[in-house]
């Protein structure tokens, strides 16, 4: 199956852009976080604030079945 970079709905602070990089290449979302804001405050004319925005447009949400991690059905206990 081809990966794909979506935006997270399980982590994400704002809009699920620096979530969706860390689920994309398996990283803790804190750490693509912390790397964002120094981009950001550390470059001339905050290009990763422009670039966040551009991403929450244009990056597609996850889809539902990704969302949602699979738990084994449990059978229905008779009620007393």
């Amino acid at each position: 199956m081809q990966k794909k970079l979506y935006r997270s709905v399980l982590n994400k602070k704002l809009c699920g852009v620096c979530g969706g990089i860390a689920e994309y290449f398996d990283l803790d979302p804190v750490l693509i976080r912390i790397l964002w804001v120094c981009f950001s405050l550390f470059s001339a004319c905050f290009p990763g604030l422009l670039v966040y925005i551009i991403f929450a447009i244009f990056v597609p949400s996850q889809p539902q079945q990704i969302n949602q991690p699979q738990q084994p059905q449990q059978p229905e206990q008779p009620q007393q």
